[in-house]
Order: structure tokens, then sequence, then C-alpha cells
């Protein structure tokens, strides 16, 4: 029987030894933990009078509620396109105030031309992966929806997917699609009762319990030893450099 190779930081000539951590148990799983409501912002994409993918969203906003949550739909009417406006706009002030807000979001979509729509995608647009030294987005939970005007389709989740782990989410495993979506709404606009339901009940309890689990520690699993790194070496740098 092979005997097994056993590696030491020693055997890493090009790793920072004192940068390089284990992962800390106490940390992971004994942090201080918030007693607030859990704080959803959810987004849609589109902007029409009876918009599918506003509704879903509602009906979102609503079992999250009903979990304990607290919640904040934004309207993206008035949003302009990006870079059409400085970043000081009524509406992207309110976009980012309440992606900072929010530890969690809901992104909805419909699926236009086997894609989101540019409505959903500039609004993830105007959030930025970070202002100062705060990151929006770093570390909070996603959960990711669509609805198609006709058969079951993917795709817009399947962008937003990758366009969460880009603002560095925890996009949750589970995603809703809902097929024919304008046969899953009463005159009301609330959702029928339909397996599509139950998959969005599932989506939303599955957000709400990967939020609680990991509110509390999201900037410690986030911590990384490249940017540890970096930090050391400007710090290095300010510290060192000569005054002139």
């Amino acid at each position: 029987m092979r005997r097994a190779i056993v590696f030491t930081k020693n055997d890493m000539p090009s790793l920072r030894p004192d940068l390089f951590k284990q992962a800390d148990m106490e940390q992971l799983f004994s942090p201080a933990r918030a007693s607030h409501a859990p704080r959803f912002l959810l987004l849609y994409g589109s902007l029409r009078e009876r918009s599918y993918s506003k509704l879903l969203t509602l009906e979102a906003a609503r079992l999250l509620q009903a979990m304990g949550a607290e919640t904040r739909v934004f309207d993206p009417h008035g949003l302009p396109l990006p870079d059409e406006v400085p970043d000081t706009h009524p509406k992207v002030q309110e976009l980012r105030e309440l992606a900072l807000w929010a530890e969690g979001m809901v992104w909805t979509s419909p699926e236009r031309h086997g894609a989101m729509t540019g409505i959903m995608k500039a609004q993830i647009d105007w959030i930025p992966l970070s202002v100062g030294a705060v990151r929006p987005t770093q570390g909070k939970t996603l959960a990711v929806m669509e609805v198609s005007g006709g058969s079951q389709s993917f795709n817009a989740v399947n962008q937003m997917r990758i366009l969460g782990r880009w603002m560095r989410m925890l996009t949750i495993p589970n995603q809703s699609s809902v097929a024919k979506a304008f046969l899953e709404f009463d005159e009301a606009g609330r959702m029928k009762p339909s397996s599509y339901y139950d998959r969005v009940v599932d989506v939303m309890e599955e957000l709400m319990k990967f939020t609680l689990l990991t509110r509390d520690v999201a900037p410690y699993l986030v911590d990384r030893y490249s940017e540890r790194k970096e930090s050391a070496e400007e710090l290095a740098k300010r510290v060192n450099q000569r005054s002139i």
C-alpha cells in the first residue's frame, strides 16, 4: 500500500504563510447571531402594465414576508440606461441604497429572445461591484426566477446565475421557471395553485434558510487570500514609502 504524501506550507514557495489561513470553526459556527428580520430586495425585468415577472415577484415577496422577512420591491420605471446619466440620479441612488440594505435578493426576468431582458440587466449593471471599501452584493444570497410566454426555458435563470457569481453572491441551488405565464395568474394578478407555484414556495423557503445560515458569517465566507495579500502589499508600500 502506497503511503500518502504529506505536504506542508514549506512545500509551497509561492504562498505567503503569514496570510494563509485554515478554516476557523469558531467564526463559521459560533458568530453573534442577528435577531432582526432578514432583508430582501426583489427586482423584476419588465415595464408592461400587466407584467408577469412583477406578479411573480410580488408572490415571492408575500411568501418571504409570511416567513418573517422584510422585503422591498424595486420599481424599474424611470431607471435610466447604465452610463446614460451620472450615478447621482435619484432612481440609481434608490437602487444602490436598497442593494446595501438587503441581505439577500430575488431576481425575476422574462425571457426575451432567449435571454433576460435589458431592463433586468440594466438594474444589475447599475449596482456596482464596490463602493469605496464596501461591496454591495458580496456574500449576500440570491434566488433567480424567470417567466416565459411559451414552453419552459432556463436561459434567463442561467444567465442571472452567471451574473450572481460575478457579483460575488451566494446563489441558492433551487430556481423557478414559469412557462406560459399568462395562464398562471388570475385576473387579480394572483398566482394560481400549480406545480409552478409550489416551486416558487420551495425557492423562497430555500432562500430564507440560506440567508439565515450565512448572513452572520458572510464577511468571513468571502474573506480571500488574494485580497489579504493585496491589502498587505498596499499597506507595506504606504508604510515604506520615502517622505518627499
